[in-house]
């Protein structure tokens, strides 16, 4: 397990220092304002994936052990096209995409999907060289293409780096395909139920899955849409610039959470579970506040100065106000990543809308006011409050002593 953690954190590392790079590429060359709209089209494009993995990513993990993969992979692959549309038309009614940017949220929301699919595949068959290979093709190759279109073929804008998104995520695509059909070839495969009743067993999944994925992608992101109402693009230039630079750590917690899920979701014995979340979940705590600790310890000059520019003044505030809710969040999504794995995917649901509700309140308590840093401080109330509520229920699930996490 810690082979396979140090090396899916190794390949998360390398596509984070690279996307590091690119934040301040970006910051050079499109400005602050560019940085904003590239934000929000992020921001969309991830709930419509989110959509599209209601039949995908994590339920194909789940249902992968149950029933045939040729018939899960046309399911999965089947519904990101229809998921896709539909949210896209969804969210474009209600003013959520930049506009102008409609079909290229359903484009790359789409292709990042395939993605996702063939990559649960690969999750679900322990794949994690070919899993961690098609992770750098889709986020490392990003920096080389971009900087190309940037300054090999003079295109220094906002259409260069959805071009590069398209790209990478295409080459992605393309490899873990060529790694998932060996395994739709396979004979001797699990009967699936009539398609009918496939269906609505991944859509009860799927649907708690996804209103988790939503509620905890609102609570990351929906600041971004409040900060623009009170602040405009700059200011979710700023919020997404100190974001970016905090969240950089949980390529820990995503790399452990993520080799976690695939251990509780293989395994029915709830001591062992418990046992392997206890272990990875102390483990993720004490690496995320070092890192986050070095992060804080940059000063703000070197930010203005030297990695991005004078218009990201006040950086060093957001990132400040949001490294208790880094630290905080990291570390839960190890416990939510137990209950998904475990089939209690509703308790993580039910703290990704705790968190969403806790960050409507205190951001519009606190945005008003202080702007950018009363966002970033709304989010690190509600990731606390998330914490809390996981720990409370995992501890309630499974008879832990809170002394278990000290030992």
């Amino acid at each position: 397990m810690l082979k396979k953690i140090a090396a899916t954190v190794g390949s998360r590392y390398l596509i984070a220092l690279l996307n590091l790079a690119l934040i301040f590429v970006n910051a050079k060359v499109l400005g602050v304002a560019g940085v904003g709209t590239i934000g929000l089209i992020m921001a969309s494009m991830n709930m419509v994936v989110i959509f599209c993995g209601i039949l995908s990513r994590n339920t194909l993990v789940y249902f992968m052990g149950k029933y045939a993969i040729r018939t899960l992979f046309s399911v999965a692959h089947g519904w990101t096209c229809v998921g896709a549309a539909v949210a896209t038309g969804a969210m474009s009614v209600a003013g959520l995409i930049p506009g102008g940017y409609a079909w290229d949220v359903f484009g790359l929301a789409a292709v990042h999907s395939f993605v996702g699919a063939n990559t649960g595949f690969l999750l679900g068959k322990d794949r994690i060289k070919a899993l961690n290979c098609t992770y750098i093709l889709q986020g490392g190759l990003l920096f080389f293409v971009l900087l190309y279109f940037y300054f090999g073929a003079g295109l220094p804008e906002i259409r260069s780096y959805i071009r590069a998104l398209y790209i990478t995520n295409g080459a992605a695509f393309a490899a873990s395909l060529l790694w998932v059909l060996p395994y739709l070839r396979e004979k001797g495969e699990a009967e699936s139920p009539p398609l009918l009743k496939l269906l609505r067993e991944m859509s009860v999944y799927g649907l708690w899955a996804a209103a988790d994925n939503l509620a905890e992608s609102l609570a990351t992101r929906l600041n971004y849409f409040l900060i623009q109402h009170f602040g405009g693009m700059g200011s979710v230039g700023l919020l997404d610039a100190g974001t970016k630079m905090s969240e950089s750590v949980w390529h820990i917690s995503r790399s452990v959470s993520l080799l976690e899920y695939g251990s509780v979701s293989r395994s029915r014995s709830l001591a062992e579970q418990k046992d392997v979340t206890l272990r990875l979940f102390k483990l993720t705590f004490c690496a995320l506040s070092v890192a986050t600790g070095c992060i804080l310890c940059i000063p703000e000059w070197v930010y203005t100065d030297y990695l991005f520019s004078p218009e990201f003044a006040g950086i060093r505030q957001v990132i400040k106000g949001l490294s208790v809710g880094i630290v905080a969040f990291g570390s839960n999504s190890i416990l939510s990543h137990f209950f998904i794995g475990s089939g209690r995917v509703r308790y993580s649901t039910y703290c990704s809308c705790t968190g969403l509700v806790v960050l409507l309140a205190a951001g519009g308590i606190l945005i008003p006011g202080y702007g950018v840093t009363g966002a970033a401080v709304s989010c690190s109330i509600a990731f606390s409050a998330m914490l809390a509520f996981s720990l409370a229920v995992f501890v309630r699930q499974t008879d832990t002593r809170l002394a278990e996490f000290f030992q």
